[in-house]
């Protein structure tokens, strides 16, 4: 089995045309991605119960099946299997991590405080919150008559545009994203709050942020007309199945056509979310100015949000190795959207320990807002400040 790392590998082999870049189809050939320090990828068979998921699992309808984080049961694991499920990326705990066995020298405290600036407001969701979110999900997916279609959009739309309004959040945490609860629709959700922070950050009236948002949420109820068997199919689909997912975008717009209560650039949104800039894109092709805003918006969200997902037929990247991907898409996707999105979103929070690729351990102080990837860290040993993001650093990347 191939094993691909972080960054110089997924680029180049992203280039050489080894992936499909589409949110429904990002599918390759026994290749997995992990960070090796963190993750580990197991043969569904040596999965045990007790051991930890690395990755969100979603099935291709984008119900949420496993979060990232969760202890696996036997259950689960069984589950998963008779699903077509064959790796399962498994979490590897390190304990030299955890704040009481850090050992930090007085010189990197100092280094620490002087340099440590908190990361911008981030999204937070409650647990009340997200419960009522699940419960929306399930109903839109499991009766799409427009005015349930509309309603619970609506309520899910308003809720998301309150997290984001309660202490002017700007940012998300990449790392930590799960709007849903185990086993419901999270991938939509997702979709809609990401865009809704793209579009607060690019100036958007909140009036256009609240449509974006429930253009997000509707991207998908597409794919509830799509035959399960197409769906659920645990392997890589045929060019015949995926030109039958390729519908759900229309089936979407369908579905959402005559709701009085959606503006336009909301069902455009819908309609267009898999369009590409250059002509690559479904279901009509358009180019660059022909496409809506809230789609060129919506893209950018769903790519990134099916990149990091593990589904039956593919291996969830880490938010890193998505970053890297959606970077190398300046052709498809819109510069100003994928530019807000990189300022918008933090992958490396204000005190995490990471290593660096010259083996020391570091503690992220600040982030570097235009280069995600590379935040300003403090040697625990040296006291040593890098900034990744200077001339003076570039030969130094964070490992995991």
């Amino acid at each position: 089995m191939k094993r691909y790392k972080t960054g110089v590998n997924v680029l180049s082999n992203l280039r050489k045309g080894a992936f499909h870049m589409d949110s429904d189809c990002f599918a390759s050939e026994q290749i997995t991605n992990t960070k090796e320090s963190d993750e580990l990828c197991l043969p569904i068979d040596e999965v045990k119960p007790g051991m930890t998921c690395a990755h969100s699992i979603e099935d291709r309808l984008g119900r949420h099946l496993v979060n990232s984080g969760a202890e696996l049961n036997s259950y689960v694991i069984e589950k998963l299997k008779d699903m077509g499920f064959e790796y399962i990326d498994i979490q590897v705990h390190r304990p030299s991590q955890h704040k009481e066995d850090l050992k930090i020298s007085r010189k990197a405290m100092l280094a620490i405080q002087r340099e440590r600036r908190p990361d911008p407001p981030k999204v937070q969701l409650g647990r009340q919150i997200k419960t009522q979110i699940t419960k929306g999900m399930e109903l839109m997916y499991t009766d799409t008559q427009p005015t349930v279609l509309s309603d619970v959009s609506d309520r899910i739309a308003d809720e998301l545009l309150k997290a984001i309004l309660k202490n002017n959040a700007v940012t998300l945490n990449l790392v930590e994203l799960e709007t849903c609860d185990e086993y419901t629709f999270n991938h939509s959700v997702d979709v809609g709050t990401i865009a809704m922070v793209i579009a607060k950050n690019m100036n958007y009236p909140l009036r256009n942020v609240r449509e974006i948002g429930v253009a997000g949420i509707l991207h998908d109820i597409g794919k509830t007309k799509i035959p399960l068997e197409v769906l659920n199919k645990p392997a890589r689909l045929t060019d015949e199945e995926f030109a039958i997912i390729k519908k759900h975008s229309l089936y979407s717009y369908e579905l959402i056509r005559d709701i009085p209560t959606l503006s336009e650039q909301t069902k455009l949104g819908v309609l267009e979310h898999h369009e590409k800039i250059d002509g690559s894109g479904y279901p009509n092709g358009l180019l660059g100015e022909q496409i809506s805003p809230y789609a060129k918006i919506l893209a950018v969200a769903d790519i990134y949000d099916a990149l990091c997902t593990t589904r039956p037929y593919k291996k969830g990247y880490t938010p890193r190795e998505s970053v890297e991907m959606l970077s190398a898409m300046t052709d498809q996707l819109d510069i100003d959207v994928l530019n807000t999105f990189f300022t918008s979103m933090v992958l490396y929070p204000v005190d995490s320990i990471v290593k660096l690729s010259n083996g020391e351990e570091a503690k992220v102080v600040r982030n570097n807002r235009t280069m995600i990837t590379r935040p300003v860290v403090v040697g625990l040993e040296t006291g040593n400040v890098y900034d990744l993001g200077s001339l003076a650093h570039l030969d130094i990347v964070i490992d995991s």
